[in-house]
């Protein structure tokens, strides 16, 4: 049996997409078990491990000791669960998890511990005040290079984030795959036609004229909505039909746009089965971002999803492997931060973006890079 684990992180459309899905299709496509043990706060304990277990009801969900800095009393709990299953490996969903895996090593309680790198988490903390506490502060970024360097075997979400360990922890090793963000199935289903774009953009209330660019996602620091806004600010100048729909919580910033320009801007607040349903009206979807470390490493799901539902992508420069990959495949993917006029995107566009992101981000595309997590290396 397989551990992954989670500390810290709570159920959501990311927790769905790219940990719940992930040990579901590791059990379809593996003969070993991987079972899900999450630590969540302790704080509404019980209607977040409620949805966990809806998705996934064999998941173990338990309570953190209350204070991320105090992460390693949770190994107590953690032992007592390692010792009733006896797991040969455990995956660590970013730095603390794979801490805890690293303190089952010890104990010589497991095998392998597998870091699944899901960001640079010590610059990401610093950079967006994910974290305040100053003892965490203080301390992440050597947790950080110890989970890199000491696990057997690490996940990094791009390119970019080995050239980073390789960077700033002296990391040489080749024991590593490279597993983007995925598809969760909810996406793989999407069926973009000419009848499902007509049918999506009539019922949301767009014209055939009308040109849609979409920000779907958190308004987070790090999301930049003043780069975002730079640039979609002269595109509503420039026409009437275009518009601009964000898919988020509302916040002062899309308030403020949305009193300049009361007849383009939307906002919608979704459940995440809704969202591919209002992309599928959209013709762009935008990834603008600054080029901070955390961007400059990461890879955000949203490209993926935007594709699979026949939009054009518009990204900053580094931004994780995307922008070099929008580039390289020259798939009709724009790259840029510059405004000027958009058209429609013509449906035989949208079918083959649908079709590029199936081929290059579902899970089944990275079996073998699953399949390597697997080995016993110990």
């Amino acid at each position: 049996m397989i551990f992954y684990l989670t500390f810290n992180d709570h159920p959501s459309g990311i927790f769905s997409s790219q940990v719940i899905d992930v040990v579901k299709f590791m059990n379809h496509n593996f003969d070993q078990k991987v079972k899900l043990i999450s630590f969540i706060s302790i704080r509404n304990f019980f209607n977040q491990r409620a949805k966990i277990k809806r998705e996934l009801p064999e998941s173990i969900i338990l309570p953190m000791f209350p204070g991320v800095h105090r992460w390693r009393l949770n190994i107590v709990l953690l032992s007592f669960v390692v010792f009733l299953f006896k797991p040969t490996k455990i995956i660590g969903r970013s730095v603390l998890a794979t801490q805890l895996a690293l303190k089952m090593r010890e104990k010589g309680w497991i095998k392998e511990a597998i870091y699944d790198g899901r960001g640079a988490i010590g610059a990401e903390w610093k950079e967006y005040k994910v974290v305040e506490n100053p003892i965490m502060l203080s301390e992440i970024f050597s947790l950080e290079k110890t989970a890199v360097l000491n696990s057997n075997y690490r996940i990094a979400v791009s390119h970019k984030m080995v050239e980073y360990w390789e960077k700033e922890f002296a990391y040489n090793l080749t024991q590593h795959v490279v597993i983007p963000c995925t598809l969760n199935q909810l996406y793989q289903n999407v069926v973009v036609s000419e009848q499902s774009i007509k049918q999506a953009r009539n019922e949301i209330g767009f014209s055939e004229n009308d040109v849609v660019f979409i920000y779907s996602g958190s308004v987070a620091g790090w999301q930049s909505f003043d780069l975002l806004k730079d640039f979609m600010v002269p595109v509503l100048k420039a026409d009437a039909n275009n518009k601009l729909m964000f898919l988020s919580d509302i916040d002062e910033n899309i308030l403020s746009l949305k009193n300049q320009f009361p007849d383009q801007v939307s906002c919608q607040k979704l459940k995440a089965n809704e969202v591919p349903k209002y992309l599928l009206s959209g013709d762009y979807g935008l990834l603008i971002r600054e080029e901070s470390v955390t961007n400059k490493v990461a890879s955000p799901v949203k490209f993926a999803e935007y594709i699979v539902c026949g939009l054009k992508v518009i990204i900053s420069n580094h931004l994780g492997d995307y922008s070099e990959f929008v580039e390289n495949f020259s798939n009709g993917i724009l790259n840029g931060r510059s405004g000027g006029s958009r058209k429609t995107i013509a449906i035989e566009d949208r079918i083959k973006l649908n079709a590029f992101a199936k081929q290059y981000f579902s899970k089944s595309s990275f079996i073998n890079n699953y399949k390597d997590l697997l080995i016993d290396r110990s």
